[in-house]
């Protein structure tokens, strides 16, 4: 092997290094993503990462007031009259335990599992409150200890 040849190989090795390095700094200094949230109906779906989420931990009543802002941008779907709202959650808001919320209001009890419906009667009625063509569905990630929040619209179709 020619002293060129072996000059060559070791710029090659030391420019894959670098490239791998710097690859790695970069992936290193981004942020976890937080759990996602879905929303079914009929054959479309939303989803969305947390509104707030701190790793799991407990959220102080400022981060929690910051993060409620931002619901005005949640992502929206139509919901029509005889269809099922379905919600699917990230296995880890299922393990904290998470309530669905439908305008600021808990809708539902404390639940450890992945996967839930609501039938659409219970949306854009008077009766329970969710009157009118926009209501907001949130999941609210813990009961007491709220470690997280998603947003979403349901749209009367």
């Amino acid at each position: 092997m020619t002293t060129l040849q072996s000059v060559v190989r070791r710029r090659r090795a030391v420019a894959v290094a670098g490239a791998v390095s710097a690859g790695l700094l970069v992936l290193s200094a981004c942020d976890k993503p937080s759990p996602v949230a879905t929303i079914t109906v009929g054959g479309d779906s939303v989803n969305s990462e947390a509104l707030c989420y701190n790793d799991g931990k407990a959220l102080d009543a400022d981060s929690l007031k910051d993060c409620l802002k931002n619901a005005d941008h949640a992502k929206s779907i139509k919901v029509g009259q005889d269809e099922t709202v379905r919600i699917g959650v990230d296995p880890k808001i299922a393990e904290a335990g998470w309530i669905v919320l439908v305008n600021g209001r808990p809708f539902s009890d404390l639940s450890k599992e992945t996967y839930r419906t609501i039938p659409n009667g219970a949306f854009f009625q008077e009766q329970y409150g969710t009157g009118g063509t926009t209501n907001t569905l949130a999941i609210q990630m813990g009961d007491k200890t709220k470690k997280g929040f998603w947003s979403f619209k349901l749209k009367k179709a």
